[in-house]
C-alpha cells in the first residue's frame, strides 16, 4: 500500500479570489491615462490621481513588509515607504508606466501571502510601535484593511475619473 501524497495546508486564496482581478482592472485604467489625466485631483485639497495610486500601492508594502515583516520590499519602488512615499513629494509626479510597475510589483508581494499564508495564520498577533504606542493587530486584519484601503480607493478614483468624463475602474466585469 502507498501512502497518500502530502497536501499542502490551504491557503486563503480562496477568500480573497477576486483581488488579483481588482488589481488587473487598477492597473488597465491607470496604464492607459495621460500625465494630464494623471495630474486631476477630485477637490483643490486633495491628492492627485497619480498620488493616490502610489499611496495604495505603498500601503501594500508598508503594511505587509514593515508592519508584518513579510520579505519583498526591495523588489519593489518602495524600499523605504515608511520615510519616504510618493504621495509625500508632489513635486515628483509619476507616470502611468511607473505607477503601473510599481502596483505589479507590490501585488506580487499581496499575492505571496495569499499563496503562503494559511487561515489558521489570519489569527496572528503583529505588534505595531505607532509614535510610541504599541498597537496589536493580526494578519487577518491587516489583509482586510488593505483589501479595503484599495476599495475605497479605487471608488475614489472612479468617482473622480466619472467627472471627468473618463473611462471607470470597473472591478467586476467578467474577463
Amino acid at each position: 500500500m502507498t501512502a497518500a501524497p502530502k497536501r499542502s495546508p490551504p491557503t486563503i486564496r480562496p477568500f480573497y479570489d477576486m483581488w488579483p482581478q481588482y488589481d488587473r482592472r487598477l492597473r488597465e485604467v491607470i496604464g492607459a491615462m495621460s500625465t494630464e489625466q494623471l495630474a486631476i485631483r477630485p477637490s483643490a485639497g486633495l491628492w492627485p490621481i497619480w498620488a493616490t495610486v502610489g499611496h495604495t500601492a505603498g500601503g501594500r508594502v508598508y503594511w505587509l513588509c514593515d508592519v508584518i515583516g513579510e520579505p519583498g520590499a526591495e523588489t519593489t519602488p518602495f524600499a523605504d515607504v515608511a520615510n519616504n512615499g510618493w504621495e509625500d513629494d508632489l513635486g515628483h509626479p509619476r507616470g502611468a508606466d511607473e505607477l503601473v510597475k510599481a502596483l505589479a510589483s507590490t501585488f506580487r508581494l499581496v499575492d505571496g501571502c495569499l499563496d503562503r499564508w494559511t487561515p489558521g495564520m489570519l489569527a496572528d498577533e503583529i505588534h505595531r510601535d505607532y509614535d510610541g504606542t504599541v498597537q496589536v493587530h493580526t494578519r487577518g486584519s491587516i489583509l482586510q484593511r488593505l483589501f479595503s484601503h484599495e476599495a475605497y480607493h479605487c471608488g475614489e478614483l472612479s468617482q473622480t475619473l466619472g467627472i471627468h468624463g473618463l473611462p471607470q475602474i470597473d472591478l467586476w466585469r467578467p474577463d
